[in-house]
Order: structure tokens, then C-alpha cells, then sequence
């Protein structure tokens, strides 16, 4: 069998299985807790602008979702913005591109700090995105599909006027169930790929991923969105996939009957929403590659970075809408 880039997430038949997520508190209106307190005794931290810190990567799909949402509900003033650099090494998330190696508003160096200062015994991979309580220095959470709903739903006393509503009531039963799909076959589904130490666990998840993006692209094909004229959470979840297949997945993650660019109702899609503000203003093409290639030593034991592909098209015309 072929080395794992992560031994301790991969199963004894060569599938890469995702570490389940440390942190899973909650900010909600419904705390108990005072204000500029901790958790009540069910894991809620009080509602409060300012008090939280966003820390994401550029290069991550996972908290690019929550970047994107932040935005796109008008939430940059709320939770502040922490980002750390896309290459990662044995000590995990790093602060390099603050002046001096720290976080502005943390004051540490690696996002580790925080995680081992909420649990002193924790030894799993440090991940992002981390909402981190700028208080303590504790991470609140490190739960990523839940932390974007909870940003549509019980931040809502902070949102724009004109913020979109992203997790509508009446679509949730729908919107889950296509959520859980997506996550399965495409979000984690290239990881699947791109980790898997057996050729037989590489052919299925590239067998279910290729028949979900055939399946999305049908959907698509008569719908703007994937749940018709507005935008959701399940459009935000596709987008972060689909904005790095070409630059990563296609080569890196051996994703690579077709390139996004080969599947046309997909290409103009993810262009529309790449064009839409919000979207393609918070993506890094340069950071997305050097993460990707520089990282994953088991996979690119050379760390050479790809010049290409060419990314201009994403601004070119989608034809949709």
C-alpha cells in the first residue's frame, strides 16, 4: 500500500477518512452566559460583535466557506479576520504573513497555540476554519458546516439589510440532504481521491465523484442555482470544490477525466458565482497551488509548484442568469 500523507486518517483498506472536528461550541442568542462570559453548561457562547476571530486560509476550501459567508452576510464587522500562511509544516498553521509571525489581535504564532490552550491534550491536525474567542484565546469552534450555518442563523441580529438568507427554512429538508451529498462525493470526495493509499479506494471515490458533478451539472442545467433563482449554503460549498479543481485537484488529487473547464454547465456556473461579489473577490489561485503542491509531501514528494493552468477565464462571460 502507498504512503499516507495522513497514517492516522487513513483506513486499513487504503480510504482517506477525515478526523471528526475537536471544537464544536456555538455563539447563539440563546447562551445563558453573561456577556464577556464563556460557555453555559450546553457548549453556547453569548452573541457578541467583536469579541470572535475568524481564522482561515486562503488556500482551504473548507474555510473559504466561511469567509464567502462572512461576506455575504456583511459580517466583516462583526467577526474579525485573522489568515495564516498556506504552507503548512510539522507545527501545523502558522501566522507568517503578520508582521513579525503573530497574530495582530491573538498574539500567537501558530494557530496550535490556541487549540492546545482550549485542550492541553489534543494531538489531532490543527484545522482551519477556527473561531476563536479573542478573550480567552480559546477556540470556540472548529466545526466548519456547522459554523456557516450558524452564521446564517444565529448571527442574524448582525446581518446587512440586503443580506442574502442563504439556509431558508422551507428549503433546509432539501438543502441538507443535497449538503450531505456534495460533502460526501465532491467537497471531501477529492480528498478521497487524492488521499487513498489503494487503487481500489481511489477508483470508487473517483467513480462516485465524477457521477455526483455529472449529477450536479444535470441539476444545474435547467436551474440557475442549485436551489433555483437565489443563492444558498449548498452553492457556497460547490463553489470552494469547483474553484480549485483545475488549479489542484485535476493533477494533484488525480481528479482527471475532465478538467471544470471540459464540463460546460459546471465552467459557467462556478463562473457566475465567481463573478458575483463576494465570491472570486476572496479567492487565491497562487496561495490555493502553493498549499496544495507545497504541502502534501506523500503526494508531490518534489514540492515542484505548477505554473498553470490559466486562470483567466473565470472573468470571461458565464451566459447564465
Amino acid at each position: 500500500m502507498a504512503r499516507a500523507q495522513f497514517s492516522a486518517e487513513t483506513a486499513g483498506g487504503g480510504q482517506f477518512v477525515r478526523q471528526p472536528n475537536r471544537f464544536t461550541g456555538r455563539v447563539t442568542p440563546h447562551s445563558t452566559s453573561p456577556e464577556g462570559g464563556g460557555p453555559d453548561d450546553q457548549g453556547r457562547w453569548p452573541l457578541e460583535a467583536g469579541r470572535y476571530r475568524l481564522i482561515w486560509c486562503k488556500a482551504c476550501p473548507w474555510a473559504h466557506r466561511a469567509r464567502i459567508v462572512r461576506t455575504l452576510l456583511g459580517l466583516e464587522d462583526v467577526i474579525s479576520l485573522g489568515t495564516v500562511d498556506p504552507i503548512r509544516d510539522e507545527r501545523g498553521w502558522r501566522f507568517a504573513l503578520d508582521p513579525d509571525g503573530f497574530d495582530p489581535v491573538l498574539g500567537i504564532g501558530f494557530l496550535s497555540e490556541a487549540y492546545l490552550a482550549t485542550d492541553p491534550d489534543y494531538t489531532g491536525r490543527v484545522t482551519v476554519p477556527a473561531l476563536v474567542d479573542t478573550l480567552t484565546g480559546r477556540v470556540v469552534t472548529n466545526d466548519y458546516p456547522q459554523l456557516t450555518l450558524d452564521l446564517s442563523t444565529e448571527w442574524r441580529r448582525f446581518h446587512s439589510p440586503d443580506a442574502p438568507d442563504l439556509y431558508p427554512v422551507e428549503l433546509r429538508p432539501e438543502l441538507d440532504a443535497l449538503m450531505a451529498e456534495i460533502h460526501a462525493d465532491v467537497n471531501n470526495g477529492v480528498y478521497r481521491c487524492g488521499f487513498a493509499t489503494s487503487q481500489q479506494a481511489y477508483d470508487e471515490a473517483y467513480e462516485a465523484l465524477f457521477a455526483r458533478l455529472d449529477a450536479l451539472s444535470e441539476r444545474l442545467s435547467g436551474r440557475r442555482y442549485l436551489m433555483g433563482d437565489a443563492i444558498t449554503e449548498a452553492d457556497v460549498r460547490l463553489f470552494t470544490t469547483l474553484v480549485r479543481f483545475d488549479v489542484a485537484y485535476h493533477g494533484h488529487f488525480k481528479c482527471n477525466r475532465q478538467k471544470l473547464t471540459e464540463m460546460p454547465v459546471l465552467w459557467a456556473y462556478a463562473r457566475d458565482l465567481f463573478q458575483t461579489p463576494g465570491f472570486g473577490g476572496t479567492v487565491d489561485f497562487d496561495q490555493i497551488k502553493r498549499h496544495y503542491y507545497g504541502t502534501h509531501e506523500a503526494i508531490n514528494p518534489t514540492r515542484i509548484v505548477p505554473l498553470g493552468p490559466d486562470t483567466s477565464g473565470w472573468t470571461t462571460p458565464h451566459g447564465r442568469g
